[in-house]
């Protein structure tokens, strides 16, 4: 169980990362286009849960290599 929210977590991340680069090099929210705006419910929910995965990840250096590779 603890494998598959690893990888979806990794995944919103990567997907967080992706639309911070969009925003950074050509100044484009990709969230906030697709769910109206930047201060919208569904656009602030979504940022939650990729700063939620964040936090998620960082346990991932905290942990066994060999629990990591089952």
């Amino acid at each position: 169980m603890m494998k598959i929210l690893d990888r979806i977590a990794l995944f919103l991340l990567i997907v967080g990362g992706v639309n911070w680069g969009l925003v950074g090099i050509f100044g484009f929210d990709l969230v906030a286009y697709l769910f109206g705006g930047s201060a919208g419910l569904i656009s602030r929910i979504i940022y939650t849960v990729v700063a939620l995965c964040a936090v998620w990840c960082i346990s991932l250096y905290f942990r066994n290599s060999r629990l990591i590779e089952e």
